[in-house]
């Protein structure tokens, strides 16, 4: 979307230009009019090449450059896209000279105005554009990948600027044997293993359109708008998921720590209200009694030793198939709340 926008404004700021140039009888045989055949074929170009620095930057560079800093990650990434999008140039301007001309790519008239392009004003304003376009987007990549993508696009558009009631799910999750396994690893052995771990539920969360919350130490508050969660119960799909990407990686993290990282989790849903707070620093921010309700719910599973509690709450919203299985656990006593709360666990076959 970036890139397309940025694209639209780039190609109608030339447009304009050029009529002016027109105007004044200069020489614009570097220069390709905007017909609609054109514009159409520059829209579809902008999307496959936004489409292609996204797929790269998500499947290749994210990771090859994930230990340097925010400026270094920018320098590198800025180096080889540059260096990239020369070659959409050359390869998308012949394509688009042919279609105004309509004429063969592979006319000799069509290489000329290539050499004319490449040695014109045209091309630097287009490496401007590029360029432009090329930053705005790795910047707002890498801010987003910092403080998480819905909170930055949120943080735009101001909706929690004003305090709002939503009804919305959580997960509490907490990894088992922290204490010890901090002991073992020492403190930076440890730090690196969260890492990594927190790293293996991100496809999961994503698949199943889940929002990080928090990271708190070793626990990681997982959340839904309620319509997200409920479709094709995303909130419990998403605990198994999690579960199936650490089991995937179970001797990596036995070979890298000596130890296979698991954890337990509970869910339960409710209204909270939800707004951005803060001066010196602004979050967008959860309030209300589900949050500290499924706290509780989380931290009751090593008495019913289990890996996932549910509240009665969350089971009647959900419409869980065969698939799974739901066992009752009776009510139960949660610390600070007057009534007791029904919970269940859920296996998955």
């Amino acid at each position: 979307m970036i890139w397309l926008i940025l694209g639209w404004v780039s190609l109608f700021s030339q447009e304009a230009v050029l009529a002016v140039a027109l105007e004044g009888n200069s020489n614009q045989s570097a220069v390709i009019r905007m017909t609609p055949e054109v514009l159409l074929f520059a829209s579809i170009a902008i999307i496959v090449v936004g489409l292609l620095v996204g797929t790269i930057e998500v499947l290749w560079l994210s990771n090859l450059f994930s230990k340097k800093s925010l400026s270094l990650k920018i320098a590198y990434k800025f180096g080889f896209y540059t260096i990239f999008l020369l070659l959409v140039i050359f390869i998308s301007y012949p394509i688009a000279a042919a279609i105004e001309s309509q004429i063969s790519i592979f006319d000799p008239i069509i290489f000329n105005k290539l050499s004319d392009f490449v040695t014109s004003l045209e091309f630097a304003s287009t490496l401007v554009s590029i360029s432009f376009s090329l930053f705005v987007s790795l910047f707002y990549s890498e801010i987003s990948e910092n403080i998480g993508h819905g909170v930055l696009t949120n943080f735009f558009t101001g909706k929690y600027h004003q305090p709002i009631e939503e009804k919305r799910m959580f997960l509490f999750s907490d990894m088992k044997s922290s204490t010890t396994i901090a002991e073992q690893l020492g403190h930076i052995k440890y730090f690196e293993l969260l890492k990594a771990y927190y790293s293996n539920f991100s496809d999961a969360i994503i698949r199943h359109s889940g929002e990080v919350y928090q990271y708190v130490g070793d626990e990681i508050i997982i959340s839904w708008k309620y319509n997200d969660g409920i479709k094709n119960n995303n909130c419990i799909n998403c605990f198994f998921a999690m579960k199936e990407a650490l089991k995937k990686r179970a001797d990596w993290y036995t070979s890298t720590f000596g130890v296979t990282p698991t954890f337990k989790a509970g869910l339960h849903l409710g209204e909270v209200t939800a707004g951005e707070i803060g001066v010196l620093k602004k979050e967008i921010i959860f309030t209300g009694d589900v949050l500290n309700t499924t706290a509780r719910i989380q931290g009751l599973c090593n008495t019913h030793h289990v890996d996932i509690l549910v509240s009665k709450d969350l089971i009647n919203e959900l419409q869980l198939g065969n698939e799974f299985q739901i066992i009752a656990l009776g009510k139960n006593e949660l610390k600070g709340k007057e009534e007791n709360l029904e919970l269940f666990t859920v296996k998955k076959f």
